[in-house]
């Protein structure tokens, strides 16, 4: 297990938890009293711990080296995903991934970044940084998913799109724009979830839904605390001051109207317990889509412009 800094009290008592074990499995002296505890005492921490953590906790934790990522989730809550690659025009951007999945028979055309489980993967995938290619694979599937009438499931997770040069000379604004404006008139159902990280355009690329959710411990702004920090201050040491100031968790997202529930997470968080954790989220994605899906087009395109129209303030001069 991989534990953050505020988590050391954890470690500690986790470190005590796996000595009993082993003198247990040994077979010599009989501690399950000892064992059991433990086990209520690291209950009752990790209630503790989780129970008022701060907006940059909560950055830490949706960054979790041990959180499940986009293709996890698929493969968990679908049968027979078949992944579909490449934006026909430019090449295949890994870092993010779709295809169509099966829920219960229903066919729905998922679509998510994807960052590596270990340093190979992570640059393979680019750290879930998409390059135009990505946003202009995920129009793709939209589009494909428009044409057969399967409903649109996103999962978002980045730390932002990709700025390189190279981003940029392909058209990186223009890719994430084009997606907001065909997005905002699809004919199909989308449900957007955030299971990590929601940073900036990156995340808004595949982020305008129907329904907008997010996971517990997870976050949505327009900036990283870090480079927050960087502009303010010239400095990363106020990353934890910029996260506080950003009001960027889940539960400041839902105050400011911005999406529409919060899927709350295992103790601890999903990556203590991903099978609980995709269970919970493919329920969630059935009931939401069942009721989606009893609307017209017309009515799902309305209604989105209508609930994107009303974020916000602001005057109009006469």
């Amino acid at each position: 297990m991989v534990f953050l800094e505020f988590e050391q009290p954890l470690e500690k008592l986790f470190e005590q938890l796996d000595k009993f074990q082993q003198i247990e499995n040994e077979g010599d002296i009989d501690v399950s009293d000892k064992i059991k505890e433990l086990e209520n005492k690291i209950k009752n921490t990790r209630k503790e711990i989780y129970s008022n953590l701060s907006g940059w906790q909560k950055v830490q934790l949706s960054r979790h080296p041990e959180r499940p990522y986009t293709l996890y989730y698929i493969q968990q809550m679908t049968k027979k995903f078949v992944e579909l690659q490449g934006d026909r025009c430019y090449g295949d951007d890994k870092a993010i991934v779709g295809g169509i999945g099966r829920i219960n028979g229903q066919p729905i055309v998922f679509i998510g970044q994807q960052k590596g489980v270990n340093t190979k993967l992570r640059q393979y995938r680019n750290f879930g940084m998409a390059n135009p290619e990505g946003y202009r694979k995920a129009l793709r599937l939209m589009k494909m998913a428009e044409r057969f009438n399967y409903p649109v499931v996103c999962l978002i997770d980045t730390p932002g799109a990709y700025p390189g040069l190279e981003a940029e000379e392909r058209g990186q604004a223009e890719a994430i724009a084009r997606n907001l404006f065909e997005m905002a008139q699809l004919k199909v159902p989308i449900v957007c979830y955030i299971i990590g990280e929601g940073a900036s355009g990156g995340a808004l690329g595949i982020g305008l839904g129907d329904k907008v959710f997010m996971l517990e411990n997870t976050w949505y702004s327009v900036i990283s605390p870090e480079s927050c920090s960087s502009i303010l201050w010239r400095s990363w040491d106020y990353k934890e001051q910029a996260a506080e100031q950003l009001k960027l968790t889940a539960d400041h997202m839902l105050d400011f109207g911005l999406i529409d529930d919060i899927i709350r997470e295992p103790l601890g968080g999903a990556h203590t317990d991903p099978e609980k954790m995709a269970k919970s989220l493919r329920t969630h994605i059935k009931k939401e889509l069942a009721e989606l899906q009893q609307m017209t087009p017309e009515e799902l395109i309305n209604n989105r412009l209508e609930k994107y129209s009303q974020m916000g303030e602001f005057d109009i001069l006469k």
